[in-house]
């Protein structure tokens, strides 16, 4: 009995893994999330739509500098035939031979306060008439010009209110967007660990049921176990084979998902290392709702849906009713047979327009579309009110998962420990005949299920880790916000 003891605590201790070559590429979950956050489609979506984001913004912002346009006709050519009425009505065709170039300078300059836009504007024009040969010049050495809407929508005001919103929102997108790859991710991770593990356990299981085969074989020769006992161990055998297979394609379809997500090319071998866990993270409701709030851009967009309510509420007021349009210029103006001459003692010029219109009757339209627009605003208030307590609610239950997690990794750890003592224990009562081949069989599921369910604790307490990460963006082992350049 002690040579058989020997044997098995030599054969079934040793490792079924052989070493790692060269070309094995050993990653942790860390990495692995930096790898996809740096080269995934997903982070090179996410970085388009915030460069786009952003070019959107200065746009925007672009409407509320001074403009400075050249603008012109250079040249004017024409030549060909044209009917000219005469004084009694007839029409004669005429010759026309001349070139008409001009070129002209403008300013402008919106005016957020008012809506209103300021311009500026200096032309030079000549004009070559090629059959009589005379040339005229014409210009306008400086004039100003105000345009003002009355009684209508301001949009300069609007936007300023709304785009900034929308731009600190994009922000928060990408940030979020870069943690949504973190959770994507860690799915793929574990995915991959737990298919090793898998393997490893099929692979350590098929040596280990042959090793055993051999000690019940020289146990059935002694008289110590039966024949059935031999032939559950070749059916285990079999089925730990089996197993073995079915483990290299669950890995394979898996390495090939996460070379996949996280951009990594090459046919290196994959080796993940389980992480560990943040025994140290305390976690509270009310420090990730504040977080949330202060980073989200769910919280962001809140405000921005509420202004927008109200911006369409204007947008309907501002088409009800009177709606009129003050223009005004002033300027100077001259025309001569030269340059110089154009520049010299200008002739003072004046404008000043009131367009207007008045509806008299459209059967209540323009009252409808501002009915529409409050009751829209109301409605925009009551989904952003039942969005804010789903957002609250979702966070609060995060974190009561998360910190469930982080207690079942504990247990589900100490279980780990437990069932693999269980196991060899029964390993060595076997070898003492002080244990049936079935209750074996047992302590060797139990310690493989253990393994597994050990994987399985670390999947869910890193999923909501990084879940938690995403409702918040913000980094609790460092206690620092989630940013990025």
């Amino acid at each position: 009995m002690k040579i058989l003891y020997i044997i098995l605590l030599l054969t079934i201790s040793t490792a079924a893994f052989g070493q790692s070559g060269n070309d094995t590429l050993r990653l942790t979950l860390q990495q692995v999330v930096e790898l996809a956050k740096a080269n995934s489609i997903a982070a090179k979506q996410a970085a388009t739509t915030r460069e786009t984001k952003y070019w959107e913004y200065r746009t925007y912002k672009s409407a509320y500098q001074p403009q400075l346009a050249l603008s012109g006709t250079l040249p004017g050519y024409t030549k060909t035939f044209s009917q000219v009425q005469q004084p009694d009505g007839t029409f004669l065709v005429q010759p026309i031979h001349n070139d008409n170039s001009q070129l002209r300078l403008d300013f402008s300059q919106s005016i957020t306060a008012t809506g209103g836009t300021v311009y500026g504007t200096t032309l030079l024009q000549r004009f070559d008439d090629f059959d009589r040969h005379n040339v005229l010049y014409n210009g306008i050495p400086y004039g100003i010009n105000y345009s003002q809407p009355l009684f209508q929508f301001n949009k300069l005001k609007w936007d300023k209110k709304i785009e900034p919103l929308k731009f600190n929102e994009s922000k928060q997108v990408y940030i979020e967007a870069q943690e949504k790859i973190a959770v994507d991710v860690e799915s793929y991770f574990f995915d991959l660990l737990l298919a090793q593990v898998n393997l490893k356990i099929a692979e350590t299981n098929f040596v280990n049921t042959e090793r055993i085969i051999k000690v019940a074989n020289l146990k059935y020769e002694l008289g110590k176990v039966s024949k059935n006992d031999i032939l559950q161990l070749q059916l285990e055998k079999i089925n730990a084979q089996k197993a073995v297979g079915t483990a290299k394609r669950d890995m394979e379809i898996a390495t090939l998902n996460l070379r996949s997500f996280i951009g990594q090319e090459g046919d290196d071998k994959i080796v993940l290392i389980a992480p560990k866990q943040i025994s140290n993270m305390i976690v509270s409701s009310e420090k990730v709702l504040a977080e949330a709030y202060a980073n989200r851009s769910a919280a962001i967009a809140f405000a921005r849906r509420l202004a927008e309510a109200k911006r369409d509420v204007a947008i309907a007021k501002g088409q009800n009713g009177l709606t009129a349009t003050l223009t005004a210029s002033l300027g100077f103006s001259n025309t001569a047979t030269n340059i110089p001459d154009v520049y010299k003692n200008p002739q003072n010029q004046q404008a000043l327009e009131v367009q207007l219109a008045i509806p008299i009757l459209d059967w209540g339209r323009s009252k409808s579309k501002t009915k529409t627009a409050l009751a829209n605003q109301k409605l925009t208030e009551y989904a952003v009110e039942q969005d804010k307590q789903t957002f609250k609610q979702e966070i609060v239950t995060q974190v009561s998962l998360f910190n469930l997690m982080k207690e079942q990794l504990v247990y589900t750890a100490s279980a780990d420990s437990i069932a693999g003592e269980k196991y060899k224990i029964a390993r060595e009562r076997y070898v003492l005949s002080d244990l049936s081949i079935t209750d074996l069989g047992i302590a060797f599921r139990e310690n493989d299920q253990a393994q597994r369910d050990y994987v399985t604790a670390l999947r869910d307490f890193w999923g909501a880790y990084y879940q938690l990460r995403y409702l918040s963006l913000y980094d609790f082992e460092t206690n620092k916000k989630i940013t990025y350049n």
